[in-house]
Order: structure tokens, then sequence, then C-alpha cells
């Protein structure tokens, strides 16, 4: 995985790299990506009102696993308590907007999809915010 071979390089990290951390940020990254996706599939559909809020969520969650992602890649100077707060929020925006996916999964394939990859990040986070909880640092 690119994202742990770059954190490994870091001169903070030396090579003590966080792998939950790690695995979280593509997690947010992939969740970024397959949320948009969902909006703009919604958005296509031809009963698009029945989907506003699912669109909202998914726009949503995308921001919010985007700036996760990038604020969970940084390791210059670690500031462990912003980390946890946003992978707390992160947690939150993706059971949200599964939650919203999973109701329209059976009608809407890229529902599904999205819900399984938004389910997929809220377990990253979580496993993620425990390794911070357990004492790895977020610098690392």
């Amino acid at each position: 995985m690119h994202v742990e071979q770059m954190l490994a390089t870091h001169p903070h990290v030396k090579g003590a790299v966080n792998t939950a951390l790690a695995r979280c940020i593509e997690a947010c990254f992939d969740c970024a990506q397959v949320c948009a996706s969902c909006a703009d599939a919604c958005l296509g559909e031809a009963k698009v009102a029945e989907l506003v809020q699912c669109i909202r969520l998914n726009m949503d969650c995308a921001d919010v696993c985007l700036t996760t992602g990038l604020i969970a890649t940084r390791r210059s100077g670690g500031d462990v308590p912003l980390i946890d707060a946003q992978l707390r929020a992160c947690q939150l925006a993706c059971a949200r907007c599964a939650a919203e996916c999973e109701q329209h999964a059976e009608m809407h394939e890229h529902c599904a999809i999205c819900a399984a990859a938004c389910r997929d990040c809220e377990q990253a986070c979580q496993a993620a915010l425990a390794s911070l909880a357990d004492g790895q640092s977020a610098a690392h």
C-alpha cells in the first residue's frame, strides 16, 4: 500500500508506521471517491427527488472523509486531539451515509456499493481510534 510506504519514509515516523491509521487513510480516500460517485449517480436517477437526503449525506461524507484522510496523512507535529476528533466525525458521517444508502441499496446498486465503502471506512476509523488510545503515536 502506498500510504504505508509513504508514511514510513517521513522523517518523524522513521519507519514505525501506525498500520491502523494508514489503513484508515486509504479507507477515507476510497470512501470519499465512492460517495462522490454515488451522489452523482443519484442525480442521474429518474426519481432524484426521492434521493435528496442520500445525495446530501453522500456529499457530506465525501467532504469529511477527504478532510480526515488529509489530516491523518500529515505526520509533522502529530496533533492527536485533532486527529481523534476528525476520526470521530468521519466515523459518524460514514455511519449516517451508510444507513441512508442501505435504504436504497435494493433499488440502486451504486447505493449498495457506497454503503459498503462507508461501513468499511467507519470500521477503519474505529480501528485507528483504538490504535491511538492504545498508545500508538499519531505521528506514526
